[in-house]
């Protein structure tokens, strides 16, 4: 990885300067001609040789990059001149993980024909992983599905759109009028772009029906769900960059070396600024060999070792009183919970970790302050994820490193676009921005949407399922499966629509090919068949099978094929130019669900907004005019004030962005002469009010040293004014930089406005919009222009953060231990929930599980932790990343990670087939990797592979020409049962195995 340092004052890169023709050389020697010009000065001669591998000398390196062949673009039989044609630079974003990864396409005669870095990124600098090196062959990808399929008597063929459309609209009429509108179930993507992810929230609702989800739920439900009830947005607080003003790292539950790589170029400038790093992991991951401490816990024991830093915080006063006093609720509570539970013997018992390094660890994040916290899926996926993240924030409420840079909970997100599906998408228990079901809620988009609430309605099946949160995408198998009076709906599911999401991410892979089985309808939509396709065609159990059934693949874009915004893990969004045209018979995501709704018949009410765009002859809603609805609209998380323009703006000038503080000093779009000065990057949500107040975004939440209308802010105050006779609100002399209100207050609305003798600062035109609205719902934005810039005040109130979040099941974090594990005597100490018998509309198992897990010894019969995770050369399902060859020839296998303690007692050498079989019944083929990164109770499968089902390779079930280059067995086919006791987050990083020599 090559870490760049940017000159500060970099010169703006104008539209102007990036689309040009290249005359006398080359543009592959203009490229790295550019490239190297903006790369050589920004740091010292040694730091460049030693971190790029140059050392050689860069005149070798550029001629060892002149082997590679320029392709040529079929013509007259002459092959293309060099740098004769058209020659486009196209700015895009990676569409792998959630750091943001600028690259510019070289598109020569509408043919990609290479990709850079982007230098002047403030996010990556120049960096790329091997998945952000080989975008262009996820663009130009030969194993790409190329075409509407239809399976018949079990293999795809080839049909026509209008045929597919209009069968499967036909199939949807026939299920709605049958069974209603939530037998059908909308699976969307955390790959599409922030206004399709939007389009298709609308979409299902205009269907009638809150049976929406993505992959939010299975990697981060329980982060949002647990940090936005602590504080008030459920989102990373700081970001990537702020990290460099770090003194010390908590890293647990997160491989960002592997998962993030590019992000890990900021914690390396900390490293070597001083900051202490740490990594909490039940493996040794790469991430841990860049630690100063490795600290091994057993999987699922986050809370037992959080609370044993707590335990030493609290009993050596080390914890930040003035903070708690004024910002914090509930923490008294905490500290009698942590003294009495989790003192050093119950810690060590629990997670593994002795005395000594846990106080060691505590007294790191004492004395370099401020200090982060890092965490991904090892903390969310487990039964008790919701109360994991809460410890996670309550150590750093603890400490007063919340509001402050380089303090924070930098919580990395998967896709890239998996923080804005979950803003701003298809949640099956809110509309866009986080916004409830309530009736108000609906009657707020509405009036966006321009149609009638009572039309909205009719399209329900009741009222009360308008109001009722739908199925999860974690548990969509048992609403085919489960028994129908057990079911919250009137019908089982009959109908799946798989949008860009992969089945083999998800747990129970078993019961999951029994339920795609009994379906009426099945319909993927995606750039590459996916393992759904595969594991459809497959013959499983004829009782299962559906004679009926109707099974369809639908060729869509991939985010190179057209433009749109996309959401960072720091909550910055960038605008991805459309770098090429749709290959094949692709068609954009906006444009299939434009073309459905127009035969479903609320076509016209969904676009009513949109200019459209003739794409190969075809309507296609413009993605600037979505984003514009989106600014109209979501004013809860402040996703009003980035217009397309600004976005575009920013993308076109990069280098006018700092790295540290990614805030622009200065500068002029030379575009659309938009001021730069004083925005941050992306602009960061929350980017209040309209983008004329021109809000700079919010690079560090809750900050209280600035303005609000510099970025700052404070706790939201989203529940209530006191409890139990308990102040919930901020003490005086809490407040953001600036403020005329100095002490707590509440949300504001227009009471509020009138009380404070504020309301006659709205226009005439803003009263009328903000009469008997508060500022979520004032369509005018005048309730936040007056009270953020006339008053310095925060729109959402001023409160304390919550330590104890008394509407979750524990209002105090409790350790629990998992469904299926390997420590029965633990599991008698801590036990799991009790069942739920209605819980997101399915009943849901935890004790009865557990408590049939000890009597049957499962512990004994499969006795090892089984965890996974990612690796650097793979993203999600895979199934994109696998059909990538340059991807694919560096990782060739799916493997298992054994101790060789383990190894040897099994007699499996290294290298050596394996068989891992797990209590479901399922059993997997794999390959041994003898290791000490895993313990001897510990096994780790990465889950990035399918293609295999139990041995078998399932290369004949996949469309002919379409399968990925890499297959391999699916670590979740065999994994078990267990969901979030908040969110119905699966439980995936703990469970149970055995392995035997294959």
């Amino acid at each position: 990885m090559l870490l760049t340092r940017k000159a500060t004052g970099a010169a703006l890169d104008s539209a102007s300067s990036r689309s040009s023709s290249s005359s006398s050389s080359s543009p592959f020697v203009h490229s790295l001609r550019r490239g190297l010009a903006n790369a050589l000065p920004t740091m010292d001669r040694r730091a460049f040789l030693r971190r790029s591998g140059l050392g050689v000398g860069v005149g070798l390196a550029a001629g060892q990059l002149t082997l590679m062949r320029k392709a040529e673009a079929a013509g007259d039989g002459k092959p293309a001149a060099v740098g004769a044609g058209k020659i486009e630079i196209k700015r895009t974003v990676c569409t792998h993980c959630s750091v943001g990864c600028a690259s510019d396409a070289v598109v020569e005669n509408g043919v990609w024909v290479r990709q850079e870095p982007v230098f002047d990124s403030p996010l990556n600098l120049g960096a790329h992983c091997a998945k952000g090196a080989a975008l262009r062959e996820h663009g130009h990808g030969e194993y790409r599905l190329r075409y509407p399929m239809k399976l018949v008597n079990g293999k795809y063929e080839r049909i026509s759109w209008d045929t597919a459309l209009d069968e499967i609209t036909a199939r949807l009429k026939e299920l709605t009028k049958a069974s209603g509108p939530d037998s059908i179930y909308w699976i969307g993507s955390s790959k599409h772009n922030n206004e399709q992810a939007y389009l298709l929230r609308k979409f299902v609702s205009f269907f009638g029906s809150n049976n929406c989800d993505h992959q939010a739920r299975i990697c981060h439900s329980t982060t949002v769900a647990g940090v936005a009830n602590t504080w008030g947005y459920g989102a990373m607080t700081n970001s990537y960059n702020d990290m460099r003003n770090s003194k010390v790292a908590l890293y647990i539950g997160s491989n960002a070396a592997e998962a993030h790589p590019v992000s890990m170029l900021h914690m390396l400038h900390a490293k070597e600024n001083g900051c202490k790093m740490i990594v909490v992991d039940p493996r040794f991951t790469r991430t841990a060999a860049k630690a100063d401490e490795y600290v091994r816990i057993r999987s699922g024991s986050d809370i037992p070792f959080l609370f044993g830093i707590l335990y030493h915080i609290f009993k050596n006063g080390w914890e930040d009183k003035k903070y708690i006093n004024d910002r914090v609720f509930g923490m008294d509570e905490v500290r009698a919970d942590v003294m009495a539970k989790w003192t050093p013997d119950k810690v060590e018992e629990a997670c593994g970790v002795k005395e000594a390094q846990v106080l060691k660890v505590a007294t790191w994040l004492n004395e370099n302050r401020p200090g982060t916290i890092v965490w991904c899926m090892g903390q969310t996926q487990h039964t008790i994820g919701n109360a994991i993240v809460r410890a996670s924030c309550i150590l750093q409420l603890a400490l007063g490193n919340v509001g402050k840079s380089g303090g924070g909970t930098n919580i990395f997100r998967g896709h890239d676009n998996v923080q804005g599906a979950t803003d701003v998408g298809p949640n099956p228990d809110s509309l866009p921005g986080y916004y409830g079901l309530a009736e108000g809620s609906w009657k707020h988009f509405a009036a966006t949407w321009g149609v009638d609430f009572e039309w909205i309605k009719g399209r329900f099946a009741s009222p009360a399922m308008m109001a009722k949160p739908g199925l999860t995408v974690s548990r969509w198998i048992d609403g085919v499966l489960e028994k129908n009076e057990l079911i919250d709906q009137d019908s089982n599911l009959r109908g799946v629509f798989y949008w860009g999401h992969a089945p083999n991410s998800q747990t129970r892979g078993l019961e999951m090919k029994r339920a795609m089985d009994k379906l009426d309808l099945l319909v993927v939509v995606d750039p590459y068949p996916s393992a759904t396709a595969a594991m459809a065609a497959m013959p499983g159990r004829s009782e299962d099978l559906n004679p009926n059934r109707a099974v369809y693949l639908l060729p869509a874009c991939t985010q190179f094929e057209t433009s749109g915004s996309v959401t960072a893990s720091n909550r910055s969004l960038q605008w991805r130019e459309k770098v090429i045209e749709p290959l094949w018979e692709s068609r954009s995501d906006h444009m299939i669900m434009q073309q459905f709704a127009d035969r479903l018949g609320f076509g016209k009410e969904l676009s009513k907004n949109y200019k459209m765009q003739k794409v190969k002859g075809m309507d296609e809603p413009v993605p600037d005019d979505i984003l514009r609805e989106i600014n109209k609209c979501v004013w809860t998380i402040g996703y009003t004030g980035q217009s397309p323009e600004r976005l575009q703006a920013h993308m076109r000038n990069m280098g006018a962005f700092d790295v540290r503080t990614l805030r622009a000093k200065s500068g002029k779009d030379k575009v659309n002469g938009y001021d730069l000065s004083g925005d941050y990057f992306g602009l960061p949500w929350p980017c209040y009010g309209t983008p004329e107040l021109k809000h700079p975004g919010s690079a560090n939440l809750y900050d209280t040293t600035r303005h609000v209308m510099d970025g700052g802010g404070n706790f939201r105050a989203n529940f209530g004014v006191e409890r139990n006779g308990k102040n919930l609100l901020a003490e005086d002399g809490s407040h953001s930089l600036g403020a005329e209100i100095t002490t707590g207050y509440p949300e504001f609305d227009h009471l509020l406005l009138k009380k404070l003798g504020w309301w006659d600062e709205l226009t005439a035109a803003e009263k009328a919009k903000a009469e008997g609205k508060n500022w979520k719902t004032d369509s005018s934005g005048g309730i936040i222009r007056v009270t953020m810039k006339n008053h310095g005040c925060h729109p959402f109130g001023n409160a304390k953060a919550r330590a104890l979040v008394w509407n979750f099941p524990d209002a105090i974090p409790q350790h629990r231990e998992p469904l299926y594990g390997t420590r029965p005597d633990l599991m008698a100490k801590y036990p799991t929930h009790d069942d739920k018998m209605a819980f997101w509309r399915l009943p849901t198992l935890y004790k009865s599980v557990q408590q049939k897990n000890i009597a049957d010894k499962v512990a004994e019969k499969f006795p090892f932790i089984m965890t996974s995770g990612r690796l650097v050369e793979y993203e999600g399902g895979g199934e994109e990343t696998r059909s990538n060859p340059w991807l694919a020839e560096l990782q060739q296998e799916m493997f298992i990670e054994i101790n060789p303690k383990v190894a040897a007692e099994k007699n499996i050498r290294n290298g050596e087939r394996a068989w891992v079989h797990t209590p479901t019944g399922a059993k997997l083929n794999v390959q041994a990797l003898v290791t000490e990164r895993v313990g001897p109770d510990t096994v780790f499968m990465p889950f990035h592979f399918s293609g295999h089902w139990q041995g078998a390779d399932m290369l004949a079930y996949y469309p002919k020409g379409a399968a990925p280059v890499v297959r391999g067995e699916a670590i979740n086919t065999s994994t078990t049962y267990g969901y979030d006791s908040v969110t119905m987050m699966q439980e995936t990083k703990t469970t149970v195995c055995n392995i035997e020599k294959a």
